[in-house]
C-alpha cells in the first residue's frame, strides 16, 4: 500500500468578525469635563469635611447627599460621551447608552441641541456635543474676517482660508454626518438600535435621595 505524497487541504477556518480599522473616536465638551470635575472636587471637600467633623445626623445627611449629588454631576458633566468607529456610533447620555449601526441613521439635526434620527424617526439627544450660540457667533465673526482678507491681496498663499469657519459642535457633526455617508450602506454597519438604561447613575442616587428623605422627615 502506497500512501498519498500530501495530504488534501484542511477546510478553511472561519474567519473572525472585521475589526474596526481605526479605534472608536471619542468626542466630549471639554468644558463639561472641566465643570464636572471642579463641583465634584466641592462637594467632595465639603461632604468629607461634614462626615468627619460632624455631629448627630450631620455626617448622615451629608452621605446621603453625596450619594445623590455624585452620581448626578458624574452624569450630567463626565459621562457624556459619543464613540464612534466604522461599524456603529455609541451615545453615551446621563442616563442612558444608545448604539446605534450606521446603517440605521437616517440624520442628525442641530438647533438648540444636536439630535440624531434613525431610520423609524425616534430621535436622541447628543448630550456630549451641545450646540453653543456663542461659539457658532464666535465662528461665524471668523468667517466674514476670513472673507473680508480674500479680498486683499494675499502676501503668501498660506494666508488664504482654506475653507469655512465652524464651531466645534458643528465640526464633530459633520465629522459624523460623513461617517454615515461612507458606511451607511456598509453590510458591517447595519444591525438594529439598543438602548441601555445607566442603573449604575441611577440606583445609588435614588439610593440616597430615599436616605436623605428619610433622615429629613425624622424630627
Amino acid at each position: 500500500m502506497t500512501t498519498p505524497d500530501h495530504q488534501p487541504p484542511a477546510p478553511d477556518a472561519p474567519h473572525p468578525p472585521a475589526e474596526p480599522q481605526f479605534k472608536d473616536r471619542v468626542y466630549r465638551s471639554p468644558s463639561g469635563v472641566a465643570g464636572g470635575a471642579l463641583l465634584l472636587g466641592i462637594a467632595a471637600w465639603l461632604g468629607i469635611d461634614a462626615l468627619l467633623t460632624g455631629e448627630g445626623r450631620t455626617p448622615w445627611v451629608a452621605l446621603a447627599t453625596l450619594l445623590v449629588l455624585v452620581p448626578l454631576v458624574a452624569a450630567f458633566t463626565l459621562r457624556p460621551a459619543v464613540h464612534a468607529n466604522e461599524q456603529r456610533m455609541r451615545i453615551r447620555n446621563p442616563f442612558r447608552v444608545i448604539t446605534l449601526p450606521w446603517g440605521t441613521v437616517e440624520a442628525f439635526r442641530s438647533g438648540y441641541s444636536n439630535e440624531v434620527l434613525d431610520k423609524t424617526g425616534t430621535k436622541y439627544q447628543v448630550w456630549a456635543v451641545p450646540v453653543s450660540l456663542r461659539a457658532r457667533n464666535r465662528a461665524a465673526r471668523k468667517e466674514a474676517r476670513g472673507q473680508t482678507r480674500q479680498t486683499r491681496p494675499a502676501p503668501h498663499p498660506a494666508a488664504v482660508a482654506t475653507g469655512p469657519v465652524r464651531a466645534q459642535g458643528d465640526q464633530i457633526i459633520d465629522e459624523l454626518r460623513e461617517l454615515v455617508e461612507a458606511r451607511g450602506k456598509d453590510p458591517q454597519a447595519q444591525g438594529d438600535v439598543s438602548v441601555r438604561w445607566a442603573y449604575e447613575v441611577m440606583a445609588p442616587a435614588a439610593a440616597g435621595a430615599v436616605l436623605l428623605a428619610i433622615l429629613l422627615s425624622v424630627a
